[in-house]
């Protein structure tokens, strides 16, 4: 299965990890190009802090690049981890990453479930995702 991986770039190690994994099991995996990269959320930050216009023009970028993965895959790999004191964190471009996926009728995977208070909490049930109770090793 080819498998788009989604989430924060604060997750960048842990998505790199989940490629590797992925594909030690045969899956094909494509990440942001942020993770392909190694572009933290700390390069992003720094980047908009100097330079707000070429952020911005390198991020509407990427985001097209990354929706253009979701449609050309199977399915998503929503990694979800804690983020800032937030449980099972999703944020508002991978947010939009599933909307793509769903719209193209592309399954999607989360890692953990979100928590009935998140604020974005209906949308993702809305979609319909296997959740994967925390571990990548349930995607199949």
């Amino acid at each position: 299965m080819k498998i788009t991986i989604c989430g924060s770039t604060k997750f960048v190690k842990e998505m790199n990890d989940a490629k590797s994994f992925l594909e030690s099991r045969g899956h094909t995996a494509l990440l942001p190009l942020a993770a392909e990269l190694n572009q933290g959320k700390e390069y992003w930050a720094e980047l908009k802090s100097k330079d707000f216009e070429k952020f911005a023009s390198i991020k509407s970028e990427r985001m097209m690049g990354h929706f253009d993965k979701v449609k050309s895959s199977d399915a998503i790999l929503v990694l979800n981890y804690d983020k800032d004191g937030k449980k099972s964190y999703i944020g508002p471009n991978t947010l939009m990453e599933m909307g793509v996926a769903f719209e193209h009728c592309k399954k999607i995977f989360v890692l953990n479930q979100p928590q009935n208070s998140d604020p974005c909490y209906d949308e993702v049930a809305s979609m319909h995702p296997v959740f994967l109770d925390g571990s990548v090793d349930n995607l199949e």
